[in-house]
């Protein structure tokens, strides 16, 4: 390898390979924002290129276990950086696997990080709200190194190949890849060649390289050698000894919460970080992190682990499977030193060892949960804030670990808006001769503390979880209850709380009408094609009337989701529940008797749609019911 910008001569034969492209959509509009903007952590682009050269070395190493030609080439994995003050440009070069032509054109061209577009969206909005450095929060991969260069050259050659290349853009949309001559290229791995630009020249000073290595090695297992423009032998400045293997009493919490950044590719502080050292049939250490923001990414259906598997220091996946989906939020490292070296990913992924390293891995970040949970409930809060509803998808996947998730899970009730109510919290409250613990289930907190459903057990002190989140649809339906207490939904089936009285009734309460009796009737006939039944509600105290679910039927939310992914067919239809106290339903029954049920249709059709419309859903017939109402506005009084 060569500190030297590397040239574009090709070879004549060659030069039919050479081409031209145009970056995909999102690396452009990327490249725009960095460009043409201003940010605050520029020294990015050097932690990117070093993180991205180590990982080459480390697949190198990995490829050469089974491949005996890569093998035979390979040498001592090694980063070097140059810096040349009178051509203003600085190297990073390494002897890892390097590329080829549509390996360039696949890792340089297009982005394959499926949280790109809410990244790009996240920085608009920064930009807009003129928020800089938030560049500095995430990463952003080779191609931050724009935000510092006027043009980027990339040499390289895949290790066990014979063409070399050179990738070349100026980050103005298009870039360029062209054969080298093999006495311009290296032997095998990559050169990155940036020339700064004149806001940048910062970075041709050795101090200033020295400095942003030495802080942020931990997270790079592979040495680095720093050679300056005076000519001077190359100096270690990084030994490439993996954080993970040195003793926790050697290591400060900045060191760890650098790794942190380099592993997420988030420059947030983590919320946690545990590090220790499992002994026993299997041996492994594991430095793991649950970040202090949430992920871009975070619910993303095709989101990759973020945990690296390595095989004493050899690197064998960077997106090892070992935590369940519930955990998928944490960066994790694992090195074992019992696991084959010469194993696949995919097999090594799928064996027991593998299996119960995971397990075992769960089971400790649990317990270090349960922790912060019990002696720092400010921290917890945060977490549970960011990631709560992840977490509790383990109450509907993970069953064998509900009662540990249980004591963590934080809910929004009646009794508090914020997420704060624990389960013991709400079995202490229980209402003599409360036999259930209530919810209801939707997606705005705010609303269900408004709904119709809730109102008599609102009246009779009766604390109901606010259900906010889609996985809240699904394990209460599972769960068998808490502490001898079932789950019953406010919105499903017959009410049970007539055991318990109510604290206060409104002044305006009436004694229910005589007919209310043909008022059902009524309802069921008209209303018939569009719901269930119709019958007297106990749990209304304020409200006309509401919808519910038949005790045999679905929850009318996790309805809504099964149908809205296909996986329902026509929703059932819900019952009808009349508040026979409240003035509406009060005139509705004395327009019945006195004009009969025609003339009263559409106050009854008005009163279903009205219901569905404070569950958040649209009029079953939006136009016939705009009509209906137009016509009721126009009566006189």
């Amino acid at each position: 390898m060569t500190k030297e910008t590397v040239s574009a001569t090709a070879d004549k034969n060659d030069l039919a390979e050479a081409a031209d492209f145009g970056f995909e959509a999102n690396v452009e509009q990327l490249l725009e924002l960095m460009t043409h903007s201003v940010y605050s952590e520029k020294d990015v682009f050097l932690r990117e290129l070093i993180s991205n050269a180590a990982d080459a070395c480390e697949k190198l190493r990995y490829e050469s276990l089974s491949d005996a030609k890569l093998a035979a080439v390979a040498n001592a994995p090694l980063i070097k950086i140059s810096l040349d003050q009178d051509k203003r440009t600085i190297t990073v070069a390494d002897n890892g696997i390097g590329m080829s032509r549509n390996d360039l054109i696949t890792a340089l061209g297009s982005i394959a990080n499926s949280g790109t577009r809410a990244f790009l969206e996240k920085i608009n909005k920064a930009k807009s709200e003129n928020e800089t450095g938030l560049i500095g929060r995430f990463g952003v991969g080779f191609y931050s190194a724009f935000m510092v260069a006027e043009k980027v050259d990339v040499a390289t050659r895949r290790a066990g190949e014979e063409q070399t290349w050179l990738w070349s853009s100026e980050g103005k949309g298009r870039y360029s890849i062209a054969p080298l001559l093999l006495s311009d290229a290296p032997e095998y791995g990559t050169i990155v060649t940036i020339h700064l630009n004149k806001d940048s020249e910062e970075f041709l000073e050795t101090w200033r390289i020295e400095k942003i290595i030495s802080e942020h090695s931990g997270a790079v297992s592979t040495p680095i050698d720093l050679l300056s423009d005076s000519g001077e032998e190359s100096k270690r400045i990084a030994d490439g000894v993996a954080l993970w293997t040195k003793p926790k009493s050697e290591i400060t919490q900045e060191e760890y919460t650098d790794f942190y950044r380099q592993l997420s590719g988030q420059f947030d502080d983590p919320a946690l970080t545990a590090h220790w050292r499992a002994e026993g049939r299997t041996e492994y250490t594991v430095l793991a992190f649950i970040p202090g923001a949430r992920p871009l990414d975070l619910f993303d259906p095709a989101r990759k682990s973020k945990t690296k598997l390595y095989v004493r220091r050899v690197l064998i996946s960077q997106s090892a499977n070992l935590l369940p989906a519930w955990l998928r939020f944490v960066r994790l490292v694992v090195d074992s030193a019992d696991l084959p070296l010469n194993v696949s990913r995919e097999v090594a992924q799928k064996s027991p060892e593998i299996l119960a390293i995971g397990k075992a891995i769960t089971s400790k970040l649990l317990q270090e949960l349960t922790k912060i949970c019990e002696n720092d409930s400010e921290k917890f809060a945060t977490i549970w804030e960011n990631f709560g509803a992840v977490i509790k998808e383990g109450l509907h996947e993970d069953p064998s670990r509900r009662d540990a998730l249980f004591a963590l899970a934080l809910f929004a009730s009646t009794k508090s808006d914020k997420k704060n109510r624990s389960l013991k919290d709400y079995v202490a409250d229980l209402k003599e001769n409360q036999t259930a613990i209530y919810y209801i289930t939707g997606e705005d907190a705010k609303r269900l503390a408004a709904s119709p459903q809730i109102e008599g057990y609102r009246a009779r002190g009766i604390e109901v979880l606010l259900l906010d989140d889609s996985v809240d649809a699904f394990w209460v339906t599972s769960a068998l209850g808490f502490e001898g207490k079932p789950f019953k939904s406010v919105t499903q089936g017959l009410s049970d709380i007539d055991a318990t009285p109510q604290i206060e009734k409104s002044e305006t309460e009436t004694v229910t009408p005589p007919d209310v009796d043909a008022l059902v009737k009524a309802l069921k006939a008209t209303l018939g094609e569009s719901i269930e039944d119709v019958r007297v509600s106990t749990r209304l105290t304020e409200s006309a009337a509401c919808l519910i679910a038949s005790d045999q039927g679905l929850d009318r939310q996790l309805a809504k989701i099964l149908s809205e992914h296909g996986q329902l067919g026509l929703m059932s239809k819900p019952i009808l529940e009349i508040n026979p106290t409240h003035a509406a339903i009060q005139t509705l029954g004395s327009l019945l008797r006195e004009k009969g049920q025609e003339a009263a249709q559409d106050r009854m059709h008005l009163l279903v749609d009205l219901a569905r419309v404070a569950d958040g859903e649209l009029p079953q017939e939006p136009a016939a019911f705009t009509k209906r109402l137009a016509k009721l506005m126009a009566q006189s009084s």
